[in-house]
This record gives C-alpha cells, structure tokens and sequence, in this order.
C-alpha cells in the first residue's frame, strides 16, 4: 500500500476530487487506484485560505514501481500495524475475573476477556444508561442528586456525558483497536481519521449499551446498582469483594472505578492498599457564542457548510510558574452539573455529535499539587470536596450554579447581569464571586491566563463570556501504585486500570489501560471455557 500525505482540498472542491488529486501525485489515472482509503483528515486555517487536508492510503498493481517512478516526498509506502497474538497463561481460574466499574477502562477490559474466553463479571455502582440518563435529566430539572447513577457513575462513566473525545497522545496499537470496536458499536466511521475524533454524548449512550450486548453475547455478565464496599486480604493477595452487602470470592479483580470513586478511595487506603498524593488541576467552566471562535479560527469562511464548529486548546505558563491551559474543550456545547456527592458542586462540559448548539465552552484551569494541599494520599479529596462545598453554598444550595462575568471576575466584582452568552447549566444559576470560591492561588492564575488568552482568540474573554464554577474533577486525586503487571503492590491479583487509577486520562487512554490489565490477566491464566 501508499500512503500519501498532504493532501488539500479547497472548501468549493467536491470530494471526488480527493480520489483524482491521489492519483495525480502518483503519476496515475484514476483507474488505476485499486483500492483508496482516508488515513486522516485535518482542518487547515493557517494561510490566507482555510483548506481541508488529507493523508489516504492506495493501493496499485505495482506499489514500489508506481513509488519510484512517482518521485514525491509525501508517498511511501505503508505498512498496517499487526496486533501482537494473545498471550496465554497456564494457572486455573477458578472463580471468573471481577470488574468493578464500567466505563472506558472497565467496557474494554470486560471486552478484550470476554473475546479470549474468560468470562468477566462486571459490577457497576450506577445504572444503565437509560435509567442513568434519566436520572441526569431528572436532577437537571431541579429533581434530587442520585449519588450513586449520575454524570460521574453509571453505564459508560464520565465520558459517557462529555463531548465524547478520542484524541489521545499516547502511542499504542491498541488505540486503533479502541476506535474499530466503537465504530462495530455505533460510532461514525469518520473516528478513524479525523484528527480530532469525538462521537458525543447522544451516540456513545447507544455505542455502549451495544458494547454491553456484545460482552454478554460472548459469556461476559454486566450487572448494575452494584456498588464495591469492601475488599478481603490474606496472604498478600485479594480473596473476596463485598459488593452491595454480598461477598464475592475473587482471584482477579479489576479496579476501573474512575477519578470520582472517592468512598472506594477512602476504602482502599484503610485497608493498606499503597497510594499517593497527585497534581491535578481545577478551575471553571469559561463559555463563549460559538460563533466568536468559529470566526477567530475560520475569519471569512465561518459557517462554512464543510467546516465542523472549531475548537481550540490554550495554555499559558504563569508567572509563578504554574501551568494554565484549556481542558475539555466542547464546541457548540453546554455546562452540565457533575456533582456526585450531596452538598457538592462541579461543573462539566457535554456536547452531542452535532456540536450545534449556541455556546461554546471550555474548563479554564490551574495546575495545582501536593504543596497546595498536602502530601497525604487523601488530602487531594480532601481539597476538592473543599472547594466544591464552597461553590454550593456560593449558589445558594440546591445546585445552582454560580457564575460570574469573565470581565467581572478579572476585576474581581460580582456581575449585575448577563451580556450576549446565555449560561447553559441547568437546574439554575446565580451571580457570584468565583474568586472567592477557589484557592488564592488559582484565582491569581486564572485572571493572568484569562487575560492573555483574550489576545490569543479576540475576545476570549468579552463579549458576554460567562464563567460558571467549579471544575475540579478534571483528574484523579490520588495514584494507586501498581507494578508493571498492572497489580497492586500491596495485593496480589487486585488490578488497577484508567483514570481511577491515576494512569490515564480521557476515554482512549482510560480504554487501552483496561485492555492491558485484562491481558496481563490473561498473560497469567487460561482461559475458563
């Protein structure tokens, strides 16, 4: 096969051309093209004309003569990565693998099991994602907090109420992997070449109730409002979990629990499973028209039929040497309420596919760590919880949200009224001094970064932009410590895969570390049909 790079395509241009112009880099016609394949597709507004650019895959009769007769330095030939064989190991099992937890880690270590014969069973502290759905919608319209089934737990954990992003820095064959089976699932095909992939919230709901289908379909068994309450010890290594009053005898167990899992934490630190204190990262949810950063990204051609709502990623290094930058940035999106803890309040960010919506919104945040709030493995929770009570009682309880003009709260005054951005958050929100709600040194930083990303896309912080608190959950707290193997150091046979473990962050990284703990189970134990 030849992969050719570097590929443009005006916005006029219909998308036959794209076939054409491959051909044409090659010296063909386009007869000649066997087969053809998008690889990757990017948006260009570097120069004075917004482009789409592209790599595709072909494949010709001849690929090394059709490449040497060719002479273009953006084709070579191309080469599909190989997945190496499963492993397997010899020791019996004699109870089936235990997943706590499911979402991305928790889907893709139950899937990789259930493909190789090992049967998982999974207990999930949430619901399923219609009854959680509905659970989310009752809360949003003012109704009570689930503790248990909400943006954070349930059926596809946290992502499954985000902007459903797929980017990922991370090297691994396994990402590729990840994006085929969403696709199988229900994802558009397109995750596999965009630059920036994301499926949103109203399609991974369906990708993952199919994702649960399929591992039962292959022996896996999913059960709901299961919640981990206890783990036994002897000997150095796990022997039972007590889930929902019931204890389980288990030989591997799987902790996919995510980064707001802060009873389980709590639980694990009593019983001497070794962890520490992480950096992180907190802040608020800045949110602009949409329409305002199209126009920064795309000048003349915004709204462009061929262009998706544009994005952006910011960062500032503070001048006290922190770090300030975007997070989870959610192109014609909304503020959603994130709390999962009674008398708590945060903030995150959900777009669906379509990214239709009027806003634009964006974590804006600071860079904190154990100096902030000390060393012990818990005092990160501690310090979240902190902040988030304050932000419920800055909006006067029942989860209103408090919010504050970006100007205002560069000037450090409480905003009177709204300008041209309409807040998203529901059940309510209030003015209210953010300033006040956030450690001194995050709000310092905040107004410096604010400042300066103003500059960077004009009007960042005008124009109406509304900042709503508080966004705290934006990692885990805490790391657990495991071993190369994925286990524990303090017991054996208790595996430790995603965010909840400190290992990963965002949906494909949290999903490929619970492929490697399934295969490091996998690595040790036969398969148990």
């Amino acid at each position: 096969m030849i992969r050719i790079n570097s590929i443009g395509l005006s916005l006029d241009e219909p998308w036959e051309a794209l076939r054409s112009k491959a051909a044409k880099a090659l010296r063909l016609s386009p007869q000649d093209i066997l087969s053809f394949r998008i690889l990757k597709e990017s948006i260009d507004a570097r120069g004075s004309e917004v482009r789409l650019s592209y790599s595709v895959m072909v494949e010709t009769d001849d690929d090394e003569r059709v490449l040497q007769r060719a002479r273009n330095r953006d084709a070579s030939l191309y080469v599909e990565e190989t997945r190496v064989p499963a492993v397997y190991g010899t020791e019996v099992l004699d109870e089936r693998p235990v997943i706590v937890g499911f979402g991305p880690a928790g889907i893709f270590c139950a899937l990789t099991l259930a493909k190789h014969g090992y049967e998982p069973s999974v207990c999930e502290r949430g619901d399923d994602v219609d009854k959680r759905t509905a659970a989310v919608d009752e809360f949003m319209a003012g109704g009570p907090l689930d503790t248990e089934s909400n943006i954070q737990f349930g059926e596809g954990g946290a992502g499954a109420f985000s902007d459903g992003k797929l980017t990922t820095r991370i090297k691994d064959q396994r990402v590729k992997e990840v994006l085929s089976e969403l696709i199988e699932a229900g994802a558009p095909a397109e995750i596999a070449y965009l630059s920036k992939p994301h499926v949103g919230t109203d399609i991974l709901k369906n990708v993952v109730r199919n994702m649960r289908k399929k591992i039962e379909s292959l022996g896996g068994e999913i059960t709901f409002r299961q919640k981990l309450e206890d783990i036994g010890m002897e000997g150095g290594r796990v022997r039972s979990a007590r889930v929902s009053g019931k204890d389980l005898p288990v030989e591997a167990l799987v902790l996919a629990i995510g980064h707001s899992a802060r009873d389980t934490y709590e639980m694990l630190f009593n019983k001497g499973i070794e962890m520490e204190a992480k950096s992180m990262a907190v802040g608020a949810r800045v949110e602009n028209l949409q329409e305002l950063i199209d126009s920064n990204q795309y000048g003349k051609w915004a709204g462009h039929e061929r262009l998706r709502a544009s994005e952006y990623k910011l960062t500032r290094k503070l001048s006290d040497g922190r770090g300030a930058y975007s997070f989870c940035m959610c192109p014609g999106g909304f503020v959603v309420p994130a709390a999962s803890e009674d008398g708590r309040l945060v903030v995150n960010g959900m777009s669906y596919h379509a990214r239709d919506g009027r806003n634009a919104n964006s974590a804006i945040v600071v860079s904190v760590t154990p100096d902030d709030y000390g060393s012990h493995p818990l005092d990160g929770i501690r310090f979240q919880r902190m902040i988030e009570e304050k932000a419920f009682r800055a909006g006067g309880g029942n989860y209103t949200a408090p919010v504050q003009l970006v100007t205002d709260f560069i000037e450090g005054k409480v905003s009177a009224a709204l300008g041209a951005v309409t807040p998203t958050y529901v059940p309510s929100v209030s003015f209210a001094d953010i300033g006040g709600i956030l450690p001194a040194p995050v709000t310092r930083g905040l107004r410096e970064a604010l400042t300066d990303f103003n500059v960077k896309v004009r009007g960042f912080a005008e124009n109406g932009a509304v900042l709503t608190g508080v966004e705290t959950r934006t990692s885990a707290p805490v790391r657990i410590i495991r071993s190369h193997e994925l286990q524990s150091i303090s017991c054996e046979g208790l595996y430790l895969a995603g965010e909840g473990a400190g290992y990963a962050g965002g949906i494909v990284s949290a999903a490929v570390d619970g492929i490697k703990a399934a295969e490091s189970i996998m690595k040790r134990y036969k398969p148990v049909r």
